[in-house]
């Protein structure tokens, strides 16, 4: 019998499913397993398209988006940008808890 290897890419359909596929993955705190997601997320929107959008090499992103892959932080923000996407900082902090009591 004949198996094929699985690839998350192919089951990323619309934003909602990016959202939530990239959040899953934030909650594990691995950042290889997150190059990992957004390298599966470029894939899916096609990564030619992402190369294009960010002036970035192909190949190089296909490098440096998978797990063990060392992108720059600038690298990780166009192809999140070339995405539709952004980084965004919240506060798990509860009510007004000062910044420095923690």
């Amino acid at each position: 019998m004949q198996t094929t290897e699985f690839d998350e890419a192919k089951y990323i359909h619309d934003f909602e499913d990016v959202v939530a596929y990239l959040n899953v993955v934030l909650e594990e705190n691995d950042l290889g397993e997150l190059m990992d997601a957004i390298g599966t997320v470029a894939r899916s929107e096609g990564m030619t398209k992402i190369s294009e959008r960010t002036g970035l090499n192909r190949e190089s992103l296909y490098r440096s988006l998978r797990e063990g892959g060392n992108p720059t932080f600038a690298t990780v923000q166009k192809v999140l940008a070339a995405c539709g996407l952004r980084f965004v900082i919240v506060s798990d902090r509860i009510g007004g808890e000062s910044w420095n009591t923690r």
